[in-house]
């Protein structure tokens, strides 16, 4: 059984639902008459201040993976940041009153139905992590999922000190991480990263040593090769051409074929990284990157989705204040 609520919560809540898979544009509909979420005995349940959107929301929602998702209706989201009002009997980390972020869904293509766009979320103790104190609401829901699967998807690359990376898609959600991880983290020796033009002095400034301009350039082709290609477009193709000899691909992107040396990597979310990360950034060493046009009020969340959806956002979309 969960633990009382000291805290007053509604028993219904505002929500982004969608009843069946298709478009957000077509299937997403805002509705104030859902259910708060119960929690159980590892559960907190979360007033959501913020949220994030990521590819896999839409992915998701066209129905790319609904044999191992939960049926619809479904609460859209995984990322979220905000504060604890309901803790099951379970729960050790986490009390009334904390503020928290995380990405509920522990398995990316396994998620549970109730997802971060509403009023209210509940996810499991082990997902989420105490929010750094220098980062606003907005920012730390900008976090969660990206910087996870940059994490983890370079330990899985078995990214080492002294060797060089390249970092396809830098100026995306993950790829922003991937870059600012792979030179603050995990050391490498250099760091490139693909983008558009006007993108070229973000990614310098994340800590990229060479920003190379997709359209003007087949990174393929340059005469110098690579420890590590970061694959965030589906080019794993492409950048095993790229490759120093016993070079390694990690790709984030499904459906594409893909042959060793290269590897698809799926995360799993977990708060733990999260807490390891914390110290660099209250240092300031990992910063969110939020996309300009951010964050977008609650009510325009599906103008949130067209935007990230057409490819070109820059870092990250946050959806705030919610409702």
């Amino acid at each position: 059984m969960a633990t009382s609520t000291p805290v007053n919560v509604p028993s219904k809540m505002k929500a982004w639902v969608y009843g069946q898979y298709g478009k957000p544009e077509d299937v997403l509909k805002l509705e104030s008459e859902v259910d708060v979420p119960d929690v159980n005995d590892n559960q907190v349940l979360i007033k959501v201040v913020a949220a994030s959107l990521n590819p896999v929301d839409f992915k998701r929602m066209y129905g790319e993976f609904k044999a191992t998702d939960s049926p619809p209706p479904t609460v859209a989201g995984y990322d979220v940041a905000g504060v604890v009002v309901r803790v099951g009997s379970k729960v050790k980390e986490f009390k009334v009153g904390d503020e928290v972020y995380g990405d509920v869904h522990e398995h990316a293509l396994n998620p549970k139905g109730c997802g971060t766009l509403a009023e209210y979320t509940a996810a499991e103790e082990k997902v989420l992590a105490l929010k750094p104190k220098n980062l606003s609401f907005a920012e730390a829901a900008s976090l969660p999922l990206a910087v996870e699967t940059a994490y983890e998807g370079l330990e899985s690359a078995r990214l080492s000190a002294c060797e060089s990376v390249l970092v396809l898609g830098g100026a995306g959600g993950v790829g922003t991480f991937t870059i600012q991880l792979s030179k603050h983290v995990f050391g490498a020796s250099k760091v490139a990263a693909t983008c558009s033009a006007g993108k070229l002095e973000l990614l310098k400034t994340l800590g990229a040593d060479l920003a190379i301009d997709y359209k003007s350039n087949k990174y393929e082709d340059l005469p110098e090769k690579f420890d590590v290609v970061y694959d965030t477009v589906g080019e794993a193709d492409r950048g095993i051409k790229a490759l120093k000899e016993g070079g390694r691909v990690v790709t984030i992107v499904g459906g594409q074929s893909v042959v060793p040396p290269a590897f698809v990597f799926v995360v799993t979310s977990t708060g733990s990284v999260l807490t390891r990360l914390k110290p660099l950034i209250e240092e300031k060493k990992l910063k969110p990157v939020m996309d300009p046009k951010s964050p977008f009020p609650f009510s325009h969340t599906i103008e949130a989705f067209s935007h990230l959806q057409c490819g070109r956002a820059t870092g990250k979309v946050v959806i705030y204040p919610i409702p």
